[in-house]
């Protein structure tokens, strides 16, 4: 059975970094992470496709986000950078084993078969 381990996360003042990872126990396609702040609808701010490379953001954390991926330990990494406090929220990893057009395409609306428990990201100002 495929689990996805979290790791990393806590709190930070505006303007700070922090790591997320996500260990995955089986084979994996598309790994990226999504982040539910209170009273919002979970959004998605980055995905990668593990095979091939391609990589994917949306205009909220462009730039100050950075997914990447150690093969050898099937993890991925989410390094959040200039940290906002409209960043706070609960940040999960998701995977899926299927193949998509894009990580653009899976991150919006692909499926997300496997989720990791959470981690809590809080940025104060």
């Amino acid at each position: 059975q495929v689990q996805l381990v979290e790791s990393g996360g806590g709190s930070v003042q505006a303007g700070g970094s922090l790591r997320l990872s996500c260990a995955a126990s089986g084979v994996t396609s598309y790994m990226g992470w999504f982040r539910q702040a209170p009273g919002k609808e979970r959004e998605g701010v980055a995905a990668i496709y593990t095979a091939g490379g391609d990589k994917y953001y949306p205009g909220a954390v462009e730039g100050r986000f950075i997914i990447s991926q150690d093969n050898a330990k099937n993890t991925v990494h989410l390094q959040m950078n200039n940290l906002k406090p409209e960043d706070t929220a609960m940040y999960y990893c998701a995977m899926d084993q299927s193949i998509y057009r894009s990580a653009a395409w899976w991150l919006d609306y692909g499926r997300k078969s496997y989720w990791g428990q959470g981690t809590q990201v809080t940025v104060s100002s």
